[in-house]
This record gives C-alpha cells, structure tokens and sequence, in this order.
C-alpha cells in the first residue's frame, strides 16, 4: 500500500528520532541472543585456550574449556552452539575415514558438552574437509570431486553425529543430493527429531581463510572448491538450491557468507519462507577485529549494526563469532 505524506511542516519524519527513548519505541528490528547461534573451535588435550592469530580473540579450546564456555553461552542466552575441530595432521587421509569414526574429536565434545550443558542445542557439520588429506569437501580422484563417493562418507558422517547427540546437522558440502541421503539415513535409524540447517546457499568466497587457519586445513586444499560451492555472481542458482534442499528435507537453510550476501537472505525470507540463518564468517570477523584494534572503528557499534543487517533482511539467526560478546552486553546501550 502506498500513501502520499503531508507536506512540510506539517510532516516531520524527524519527532520519531528526538529522543533515545522514542527510537527505541519506533524501531522496525531488535536483536537479542535468542538470534545467535556460537561457532567454537576444539582441540585436543586439556586446559588449552589457543589464540587463532588470524581471528584475534577467538581461541581453539579442549574439550574441558569448550565446556566452560558453552555453559557460559547458555547463561547469557544462546540457545545452541555450532562445533568445528581442528584435526591433526596424521588422522586425515584421501577417505576421510577420521569423519565417520564414533569417537572422533567432535563427537567426544558433543557428548561431553551435552553431559555437562544439556539444554544448549549443538550444531555439527557434515563435510569432508577438516578430515580430508586433500583439504576439499567431498573426497578426491585423480584430481575430481566425485559426488557420489561422498554421499556415502557423510551419510556414515551425519549418523555418528546423531549418536553422539548432535541437535542439529549442517550439511556443508555442497555436493548434489546430499539432504536427501543425510535425512533418509536419519528416518531409517531412529533420528527423526534431529534437525537439518542446510548450508544451501554457500558461495566460493575469499572470507573463508581465517577458518581453514582455525580447523588446520589451510596448508591441505589443492586447488580450489569452485566446482561445487556457489559462483558468487549468481543468486538465482542459489534460489534453486535453497528449493532442492527444503524439497529434499531440510528443515533450515543458511547463507555463507554473511554481510556481502543479504540480498540472498532477502530472497529466501521474502519469496521462499523457510527459517533461513546467516553465517558471519571468519574473514568478516577478522576485517571487523583488524579495523576495531586499530581504532578505526567503533566495534560495538559496528557489531550491532551488521547484526541488525542480517535481522533486517528477514535472518531467523546468526552464525557470529561475536554471539557471547554482543549477548552480555544487548541489554546496556551499544
């Protein structure tokens, strides 16, 4: 519906921005931790805080501090938290066989965080990469991706994932019909409550770096992942994705990345109508943490702003480095 607005000065669009308390009473968006979803890394051993020099502020930790701090994210309100692990070196291979294995790192942390904190929702991801020798998301022959080698591989993937108590799956692949392998497996087995946020619209970006530094698989990628993730340049390709994987039983989708994407995020929220979630990922953290520790920006403010973007752009949620940060401090004024 359109209108015409009276004219000046009988219209002064400027009153509903005189006052703090006015704009708050006004305001079309609002963030608050029911929003965030934490992306943590772990690692082996134990007491172990271990800086990520590329993601100032964000450190790997052993499953006993992972424990901490998940405690922590369900006190301040976040409801779930997204697991990554950084694998060692002698327990990736070409078969990825580390991915499917019950007591891998992260289901050892599921299991252990969910003793500890069970009512905070836990996220893994079904994707070859942090296991694989080759670095790439679907396992590698002479050189190619092979499809539907990898529908195997994740499939024995999401169900060890499932056992160890995972709340929600993230396929993160990309390869085509993995949503339909992942959650039939999941019917046939006696998971059926077990939720599936599809990484569908996930792009072949330069903000992933930081990540690869995080998980130890940096040094690992040969070649690079555009034969499967998403040309950045098409966000029609991406509508058709999203549609496939809700066609084919996924229950959530994602945007990865975040910030350069929302118009993606509108798409879906507006014409499709699925809960869709944005990753703000590594490199978007780590151009906002550089600017920040250099006194070029505010970075609350900053923070806020680009989490309001994505609520903007209709997002259920947020994948943010900043989930913990942001939730502390939601209720002073940014």
């Amino acid at each position: 519906m359109t209108y015409q607005s009276a004219p000046f000065p009988m219209s002064r669009p400027r009153r509903l921005r005189q006052t703090d308390w006015m704009r708050r009473m006004v305001s079309e968006t609002m963030i608050n931790p029911d929003d965030f979803i934490y992306p943590m890394f772990i690692c082996e051993g134990t007491k172990i805080s271990d800086p990520i020099q590329s993601m100032p502020g964000v450190n790997r930790l052993s499953i006993d501090m992972a424990i901490e701090m998940a405690n922590h994210a369900a006190n301040v309100g976040i409801p779930a938290i997204a697991l990554f692990p950084y694998t060692e070196k002698n327990l990736k291979n070409s078969e990825c066989t580390e991915a499917f294995n019950p007591n891998n790192l992260v289901n050892r942390a599921t299991k252990a965080i969910k003793a500890a904190v069970p009512d905070i929702g836990i996220m893994l991801d079904v994707a070859l990469d942090p296991y694989n020798s080759d670095g790439h998301d679907g396992i590698v022959r002479n050189g190619e991706i092979i499809n539907d080698e990898t529908l195997l591989a994740l499939e024995k993937q999401a169900l060890v994932q499932a056992e160890a108590g995972a709340n929600i799956l993230g396929p993160s692949d990309m390869m085509d019909g993995r949503i339909g392998i992942i959650r039939q497996a999941l019917e046939n087995n006696d998971f059926q409550n077990i939720t599936i946020m599809a990484y569908s619209a996930k792009f072949s970006s330069s903000f992933y770096g930081p990540f690869r530094d995080a998980v130890g698989a940096s040094g690992a990628l040969k070649g690079d992942k555009k034969t499967y993730q998403l040309d950045p340049a098409n966000s029609n390709e991406a509508i058709r994705m999203i549609e496939r994987d809700i066609s084919e039983g996924a229950d959530m989708v994602m945007v990865k990345p975040g910030i350069p994407y929302l118009d993606i995020c509108q798409r879906i929220c507006k014409d499709i109508n699925v809960p869709c979630f944005a990753y703000q990922v590594s490199g978007e953290y780590a151009m906002i943490e550089a600017a920040a520790q250099n006194g070029w920006i505010d970075r609350n403010q900053v923070v806020a702003e680009s989490l309001l973007a994505f609520k903007r752009a209709g997002c259920t949620g947020i994948l943010t480095y900043y989930g913990i940060h942001m939730a502390e401090i939601l209720d002073s004024p940014i």
